[in-house]
């Protein structure tokens, strides 16, 4: 039986009316539009439906639209724009690190899950974090580059920001006169 369904999805409460043992996945690109999780197998093999949920890497197509209500789901809509994308997605198209696009998304999201937790991973941390997400293309070696080059562009973001207040803090400092 259906039944009213809240989500905060992208940062923005969304109420469905769902069956509550709905996949998440199908909640998210019929009833909310969202393109970017992807159906690829249906029984969490392949990770193109990978979302963020806590903070945490999910596969959508395993987890209820009731289990994910009350916690903050991300998916690549979410993340950035075509005006300010996020490092990641920037980073993508830099590396050329997709091809048809179909795995593109989860691994997008996973690797966001990755950086979010660990702003400077090892090559074998990426390909660990990234292990789930099948690629049929062939892109794994400009996925693990571009995921690299994020990591180095956020640590310049971080210290430019960092840098920029500390300036703004002396600056309001008191003369010693």
């Amino acid at each position: 039986m259906k039944r009213t369904i809240v989500l905060t999805v992208n940062g923005a409460s969304r109420t469905v009316e769902a069956e509550p043992d709905t996949p998440l996945l199908y909640v998210l690109r019929n009833d909310l539009g969202l393109k970017s999780p992807k159906y690829g197998c249906g029984f969490e093999q392949c990770g193109s439906c990978t979302v963020q949920i806590d903070g945490v890497a999910k596969l959508s197509c395993g987890i209820t639209c009731a289990e994910a209500e009350g916690k903050p789901v991300v998916t690549v809509e979410g993340i950035g724009s075509r005006a300010k994308p996020h490092p990641l997605q920037t980073a993508f198209i830099v590396e050329q690190a997709l091809q048809c696009g179909y795995c593109t998304a989860g691994i997008l999201m996973a690797a966001k899950v990755l950086l979010d937790n660990n702003p400077d991973p090892s090559e074998a941390e990426i390909r660990t974090a990234l292990r789930d997400n099948l690629c049929r293309c062939g892109s794994q070696p400009r996925v693990v580059k571009a995921v690299r080059r994020a990591s180095s562009e956020m640590a310049r973001d971080r210290k430019s920001t960092r840098l920029n207040s500390s300036h703004v803090s002396e600056s309001r400092m008191p003369s010693s006169a």
